[in-house]
Order: structure tokens, then C-alpha cells, then sequence
């Protein structure tokens, strides 16, 4: 007597030891896929609160270089395909400047955000640009710094128009004219805000006394400046009014200038049109006693099985609860290396190591040539 094979109301007629199988085999493949769900989520750059509800990446991205000051930037393609990478590992703020390119910046992110309309639509790109530095036609280094109302709301409708949004998420006093308000200046910012053309207010470079100032006429979300492991000024003053205020911190040029990657040990190594080349600091024997710092962040390196880079990244990340880092880079190998930076917990007697080495005084030349301090620390 023969016996039909048990079948599965599964609406398939599978045996039910080849469906047993099968199932099994799905559950596997579910399983695995999830696995990596998981991974990708947990190796993607977390996000951190800053000031005045706004949260950026802890690693996120500056443009800048993408246009100009280092060199030939490059084509439009090449840039927009690593500022994808980095859309992809979880970066969220993008840093641009109405000065980058004199213009060409702000419309590379305009067509980044082209690319990108449901990712912008959902909130996972932040948008932070600046104004106040008014650049010389006819001299790409000479500027002056203009913070007059008029030029404030001229400068908006340009980057507004540019970017090809609606709403500037982050905007930035780029440098602050000593002989200015901010008060007034504050006060033109607030009445964008409530105009809905921008969402959160950020300065750049300034003491604490012009911060505290500018925090009482209207919340500042983010202070933006030079911080790294090479230029430590902040420490002293800004970071405690950052802390003090609850201000988010975010570090431009962490890796100094990529000196702190240790691919730099002469100016041979930089191209035509590098304004490194005029750099003090990047400059005969002071480039030769800057080089012998990097030992030390070598050997740390050495011990986490990473670079200098993502050293000197973690570093500046532990400074701060509410600091970001917006390192810039050409390369998808480079964000890759950078957003890896975000995982790296350093042991407190490395960090001490490191801040030993890299002390004011045995750091030779200024940061910027004296053109480039204007407005700085106003």
C-alpha cells in the first residue's frame, strides 16, 4: 500500500522534508543578512547632539578642499562620488562655504543633494555654510570681512540660491568683523531663522567673550574652529565657554592640514597652487622640528594597529561630548580611513602621551599666514 508524501499547506506541493530544508535554508540566509544589516549599522559613524537640538556625524565632511587650496581640486564626478561614500557610511553634515570656489563649492553640494533627494527628505544630510569673508576679485588669498545686515541677507539668498535649498540647516559667521556688533549681527541671524531661511546659527573663530555675547541674543547651535592635536589654542578658553553654554565644537582641519597623516615632510610634496606652500608652519626648518613630533603619534598608531590619521581623529573626538571633526579628503579610501576613526576609543595614558608631545611650544610657525588670521578670534 503506498502512501502520499506529506505535504505543507504552503500552496506549493513542496515535500515536507524538502520544504523543511528549504525553510531551514531561508532562515540561514535571513539570518546572515541581518548579521550584516547590523554590521553596516554598527561601523557607521554615530551621531552626536551639539547645540540647540542639531546633530551632526562625529565624523563629517569638509568640502572645502574639493574646490580649491590644495592644489588642482578635481572633477565634479570624482568629488561627487566620494561625498556618496561618505553619505553611505553615515556622515551627515556637509561643510561648504559661499568663499570655496567662489561659489563652485556650494553648487558641487547642490548637485550632491540632486543625487541624493530622499536621503535629504529624511533628514540624513545637513547642510552647514558660511559668509563674512569677501574675497578680493583679483587676489584668490586677499580678503576682507563684511558682517553688514544688508550683506548678511545678500550673502543667504546666494548660498540658498547655489545649494538649491530652500532652508540653510547650518549658517556660520565665517569670520567676525572686530568693528561690528554681534549683537546686530546675531540679530539679522535670528530674523532669517524666523523667516525659515535658515534652521540653526554658528559662528566661527571667535573668543569667548564675543560667544558669550552672541549666545544671549540668540542661541548659538555650533562654534567652529582650528583643532587638532597641532593646534590646541582653543583649550584654554573656547572649549570651557562651549561646555559652559552647552555650544556644540566643531574641528576643522583636525588633521593639521594633513600634516598629522604623516605624508607631508616637504614641500616637494605638495602641488602647484597648495596654499601649504605659504604656510608658516609647513615652511624650511620649521617643517623639519614639526616632523619630529610625529614619533610619538606613530608609535600610538603602532599600538592600535591603525594610521596617524585615525590617531589624531579619535584624539580630537574624546576632547569634547558635543565636538564633531570635518576632516577633508579627495579619496574614497581616505573617508573610509576617517569615518574608521570614530570607532577608535584611545586608552587615557596615550591621550596624555600625545598631549605631552604636541604642547604650544614645541610646535614652530603660526597657523595661517597673516591674511588668513583676519577675523580670527574676534
Amino acid at each position: 500500500m503506498s502512501h502520499a508524501q506529506p505535504f505543507l499547506a504552503d500552496g506549493f506541493g513542496v515535500p515536507g522534508g524538502l520544504y523543511t530544508a528549504k525553510k531551514l535554508l531561508l532562515r540561514t540566509v535571513n539570518l546572515i543578512m541581518e548579521t550584516i544589516k547590523m554590521e553596516q549599522k554598527q561601523n557607521r559613524v554615530p551621531e552626536k547632539p551639539l547645540g540647540d537640538g542639531f546633530f551632526a556625524s562625529a565624523i563629517s565632511f569638509g568640502a572645502m578642499g574639493m574646490s580649491e587650496f590644495y592644489g588642482t581640486p578635481p572633477d565634479d564626478e570624482s568629488s561627487l562620488a566620494v561625498l556618496s561614500r561618505a553619505l553611505e557610511l553615515g556622515v551627515t553634515m556637509f561643510d561648504t562655504a559661499d568663499m570655496y570656489g567662489r561659489g563652485h563649492n556650494e553648487r558641487l553640494i547642490a548637485k550632491f543633494l540632486a543625487r541624493h533627494p530622499v536621503e535629504r527628505s529624511r533628514g540624513r544630510i545637513h547642510i552647514a555654510t558660511k559668509f563674512g569673508i569677501d574675497r578680493d576679485p583679483t587676489d584668490s588669498y586677499k580678503r576682507s570681512i563684511n558682517n553688514s545686515p544688508a550683506y548678511i541677507r545678500s550673502a543667504c539668498e546666494g548660498s540658498l540660491k547655489r545649494l538649491g535649498v530652500g532652508q540653510i540647516d547650518l549658517y556660520y559667521v565665517h569670520r567676525v568683523n572686530s568693528e561690528a556688533d554681534i549683537s546686530e549681527t546675531m540679530g539679522v541671524l535670528a530674523d532669517l531663522k524666523q523667516q525659515g531661511k535658515i534652521a540653526h546659527i554658528g559662528l566661527c573663530e571667535v573668543s569667548a567673550a564675543t560667544l558669550e555675547k552672541a549666545h544671549t541674543v540668540h542661541p548659538v547651535a555650533v562654534l567652529q574652529s582650528e583643532y587638532s592635536l597641532w593646534t590646541r589654542g582653543v583649550e584654554a578658553s573656547i572649549l570651557p565657554a562651549c561646555r559652559r553654554l552647552g555650544i556644540g565644537f566643531v574641528a576643522y582641519s583636525p588633521l593639521g592640514r594633513g600634516f598629522l597623516t604623516g605624508k607631508y615632510s616637504s614641500t616637494e610634496q605638495l602641488g602647484t597652487g597648495d596654499f601649504r606652500l605659504s604656510n608658516p608652519r609647513f615652511q624650511g626648518e620649521n617643517l623639519r622640528r614639526n616632523v619630529a613630533l610625529l614619533a610619538t603619534l606613530q608609535a600610538v598608531a603602532q599600538k592600535y594597529d591603525c594610521t596617524q590619521a585615525q590617531v589624531a581623529l579619535a584624539w580630537v573626538l574624546s576632547r569634547y561630548e558635543r565636538l564633531v571633526a570635518i576632516p577633508g579628503t579627495r579619496s574614497i579610501s581616505r573617508i573610509e580611513e576617517n569615518c574608521s576613526a570614530a570607532q577608535i576609543a584611545l586608552e587615557q595614558d596615550d591621550i596624555l602621551l600625545l598631549e605631552q608631545t604636541f604642547i604650544a611650544a614645541a610646535i614652530y610657525g603660526e597657523r595661517y599666514p597673516l591674511e588668513g588670521m583676519k577675523g580670527a578670534n574676534a
